[in-house]
């Protein structure tokens, strides 16, 4: 194993384990300074997981063994993505492989897990929250596969190595079908982070949160897992975003460099996004996402006819 290789390891163990809680506080302090206000620290949320994680969980009255694997089971899950993801086109030989498919299946498996565990405690704010999750990934997981698809169609491979690679260089960004990904892939990122105008991460009002609504009967290090998992999340998408879409050279240490420097300007983004865009309602959140589906396939259409890598 080389040692670029150990680097891309540490990385993806490091990143995604200390440093994912800091991509979510960032976005907040920047968003406070966007709007005129000092802000939160971006360090607030390891505040917060350490001071949950000092407290022991407590149980609703009722609740079965469902309530209780729920919480471990979404951080594995979540754990287990972080080690599919390429850093800079490279990782070690995890044994869950790196197939972005399996990505995709447990993304769903830990937003199953949490809509389980918010039917077995049968709280109502819950149970809405789970339920408008649900519908939503539905539209969420359906484009990121249509997206993972149009990428997939250069190399015919849906190994994640092999999409970094092929966007290396300024060939890729010839092609109006890597273009019109990259635009399809920016609802993807919003919507598996939870952020505006999909939805607000700054209200826990309980008739229009969804992803705070599965985690309200939670306290304790149930509930640090449950946030450390959502911080995770951002971390797997924005990296996977720089990853398969961003301009960026051939070279391993430019290309973590341009890692390094993508993760907090996509930060930025995001809180430009959320300062600008109010929440939208919720029966119109299938027809954006309908419109990233629309651009995939404007994009199949362009490499079929023309636009090919």
């Amino acid at each position: 194993m080389s040692g670029q290789v150990v680097a891309a390891g540490v990385v993806q163990v490091v990143g995604g384990v200390l440093l994912a809680p800091l991509l979510p506080g960032l976005i907040q302090h920047i968003k406070g300074r966007l709007q005129g206000r000092r802000g939160p620290s971006p360090w607030q949320p390891y505040r917060e997981l350490r001071r949950l994680w000092s407290r022991s969980p407590v149980d609703p009255e009722g609740v079965t063994i469902v309530y209780r694997l729920a919480p471990p089971l979404v951080a594995a899950c979540v754990g287990g993505a972080l080690l599919l993801l390429p850093i800079a086109g490279l990782s070690p030989a995890w044994p869950l492989g790196h197939d972005a498919l399996v990505l995709v299946s447990l993304f769903a498996l830990a937003r199953f897990a949490s809509a389980v565990s918010s039917w077995d405690t049968s709280g109502g704010f819950g149970l809405m929250g789970a339920s408008r999750d649900l519908a939503l990934a539905v539209s969420v997981e359906g484009l990121l596969l249509a997206v993972l698809t149009a990428a997939a169609l250069p190399t015919r491979s849906t190994d994640l190595l092999v999409l970094s690679d092929a966007g290396v260089g300024a060939a890729a960004w010839a092609s109006p079908a890597h273009w019109l990904t990259a635009l399809a892939f920016t609802l993807v990122v919003v919507a598996e982070t939870g952020r505006q105008p999909i939805d607000n991460p700054d209200t826990h009002l309980e008739l229009t949160m969804i992803h705070e609504g599965p985690l309200l009967e939670y306290g304790g290090r149930d509930l640090a897992l449950l946030q450390w998992a959502a911080a995770a999340r951002h971390w797997i998408v924005l990296v996977l975003a720089i990853e398969l879409f961003a301009p960026r050279p051939a070279d391993f240490a430019a290309r973590v460099a341009v890692l390094a420097v993508g993760l907090p300007l996509l930060c930025g983004a995001l809180a430009l996004v959320e300062s600008w865009q109010a929440k939208m309602r919720i029966l119109r959140v299938p027809r954006l996402l309908a419109t990233g589906g629309g651009l995939c396939m404007l994009g199949l259409v362009t490499w079929f006819f023309g636009g090919r890598m």
